[in-house]
């Protein structure tokens, strides 16, 4: 494979870059230590980057190829908590076709992180995901969210499949004067 009959009529070692005038010259050539520490050095370099792409195949996530059905259905509660002031939102969402043994997730995303709208810093999105449905997401304040004691939760329903998050914005302080 390395072997090429140039323009001028000389023969060619591509892995060697070598020229010989005769093919002769060049069978020697491949038997000689030069070409043999050059294939030598080719097969190290081959197998090693052979080992990186079989150690990148394994690190990958299986994707699952399932055909979208369409959005689930969902209800959002907005909520003031009359002991601390909090804001909270409370998202059902209803995934009556979901796959076996698939529990759905939910992540929170920045404004900066999305392509649908203009970014703007007064929000963050919540996204929800379940095969086989298309993902969802909901735009909420970009406010800190209060992840203390019973503050944020989360709830898969198998038997009515409904996912239940609920979370609570911390207090706005006010601004003291004095």
């Amino acid at each position: 494979p390395y072997f090429m009959k140039n323009h001028i009529g000389k023969y060619e070692c591509k892995l060697c870059l070598t020229l010989h005038t005769n093919e002769g010259s060049y069978l020697a050539h491949t038997q000689g230590k030069r070409h043999q520490q050059n294939l030598a050095r080719r097969a190290a370099k081959i197998a090693k980057t052979q080992d990186l792409a079989s150690f990148q195949e394994k690190k990958k996530t299986v994707t699952r190829k399932s055909i979208k059905i369409g959005r689930p259905g969902y209800k959002v509660v907005k909520q003031l908590d009359p002991e601390t002031q909090q804001r909270c939102l409370l998202f059902q969402i209803s995934y009556p076709k979901i796959e076996d043994g698939v529990q759905p997730r939910h992540r929170f995303m920045s404004a900066f992180e999305q392509n649908v709208e203009p970014k703007n810093n007064n929000f963050q999105y919540i996204l929800f995901a379940a095969e086989p449905y298309e993902t969802i997401g909901f735009k909420i304040p970009n406010k800190k969210l209060d992840r203390g004691e019973g503050k944020f939760f989360t709830h898969w329903d198998s038997e009515k499949l409904t996912f239940t998050v609920q979370l609570f914005f911390e207090p706005e302080k006010e601004d003291e004067t004095l």
